[in-house]
C-alpha cells in the first residue's frame, strides 16, 4: 500500500511520540517485544498498525489524554482515497502533515485566486487574515509562526521550486490596510526574483479557468506520491490517488495557459503596488 497522507501522520505522531521520550527506535522495539524494522516501517507510514497497536504503543510511552485520542483516531481510514478532517484535532494532524510535506517537496503549486500564496505572505499580511476571519486573539502569534516557519521550504539551501499562480484579483483585495497590502505586494515583487520561484498572475481578462473554482496546492516529492491539498473554512482535503493527482496537475496547466509570463507579472505587480502607493499619499 502507498504512503498515504494519514499513514504518514499516524507515523509521524508515533515517531514524534517516542523521540519526545528520548528513546532510540531500536531501544524502544525491545521494551516493546517488537521488530525495529516493524516499527520502522509504521512511523515512515510504509505500513499501517492497527488501532490495537497504536494504543499498546501509547500506553508504552505515557501517552494520555487528548493526545492519545487525537493520535489514535489516525489510525482509522489510513487507506481511504481522500482524507477529510471537520474537526479541530483532525486539522491540526492535517497540519503537520502539510508541513511534513511541505519541508520534504522538491516542486510546490499554489493556485491562489483570492489571495496572496501562503509560503509568500508577510507576516502582516498573515496577522490580518487570521484576526479578520475570527481566530482568537492569544492563537494568532503561533499561528502566525508557524506559516511564517514554513516559509524555510522555499528560502533555505537547496529550496523546492516554487510556482505561484496568482489570480489579479489577490493584488486588489485592500487585505489589512494600505500599508499592510503594499508591503506584501512589494515583498511578493522580491520573492518573485528568486530563481527558484515563479510568479505568474492570472489576470482578469483571462476568462474561465479552473482556478477560479478553488486555490489548491500540489505538492511533489522525491521518489514520493504526490499530494493535493483543498482548504476552506471549516474543514482540509488531502488527495493522493491517481486520478486525483492528474485531474489537478491537468488544472494547474490550464490555469498556467490562462496566467501572464513572468515578465508581464512582474509588469502587473509593479502597477499593483503603485496603484497602492498613490492611495497612501
Amino acid at each position: 500500500m502507498a504512503r498515504t497522507p494519514k499513514a504518514r501522520a499516524l507515523g509521524g505522531a508515533l515517531r514524534q511520540a517516542r523521540e519526545d521520550r528520548g528513546l532510540k527506535l531500536r531501544e524502544f522495539s525491545s521494551m516493546l517485544g517488537r521488530d525495529a524494522g516493524v516499527l520502522s516501517r509504521w512511523e515512515t507510514g510504509e505500513r499501517t498498525p492497527k488501532p490495537e497497536q497504536v494504543a499498546q504503543i501509547l500506553t508504552a510511552l505515557g501517552v494520555l489524554g487528548d493526545r492519545y485520542e487525537e493520535i489514535v483516531s489516525l489510525a482509522y481510514g489510513t487507506d481511504a482515497p481522500q482524507w477529510v478532517a471537520t474537526r479541530l484535532p483532525d486539522q491540526k494532524q492535517q497540519l503537520s502533515a502539510l508541513v511534513d510535506y511541505e519541508q520534504n517537496a522538491s516542486e510546490i503549486t499554489e493556485v491562489a485566486p483570492l489571495l496572496i500564496p501562503g509560503l509568500l505572505q508577510t507576516s502582516g499580511y498573515i496577522r490580518a487574515i487570521m484576526s479578520g476571519g475570527g481566530v482568537p486573539a492569544g492563537e494568532i502569534a503561533t499561528r502566525a509562526a508557524i506559516r511564517i516557519g514554513r516559509k524555510d521550504v522555499i528560502t533555505r539551501d537547496r529550496p523546492a521550486h516554487f510556482l505561484a499562480l496568482v489570480g489579479e484579483g489577490a493584488l486588489r483585495q485592500a487585505v489589512g490596510g494600505r500599508d499592510t497590502m503594499l508591503d506584501q505586494l512589494k515583498y511578493l515583487l522580491d520573492m518573485s526574483k528568486r530563481p527558484n520561484i515563479v510568479c505568474r498572475i492570472v489576470p482578469h481578462s483571462s476568462g474561465w479557468n479552473p482556478s477560479l473554482e478553488g486555490g489548491f496546492l500540489l505538492i511533489k516529492q522525491y521518489k514520493l506520491d504526490p499530494v493535493v491539498v483543498l482548504e476552506n473554512r471549516r474543514s482540509g482535503l488531502f488527495l493522493h490517488e491517481y486520478g486525483d493527482i492528474t485531474a489537478y496537475q491537468h488544472a494547474v496547466d490550464q490555469v498556467a495557459e490562462s496566467a501572464l509570463d513572468v515578465r508581464q507579472s512582474r509588469i502587473l505587480l509593479h502597477e499593483a503596488i503603485k496603484r497602492v502607493e498613490v492611495r497612501s499619499e
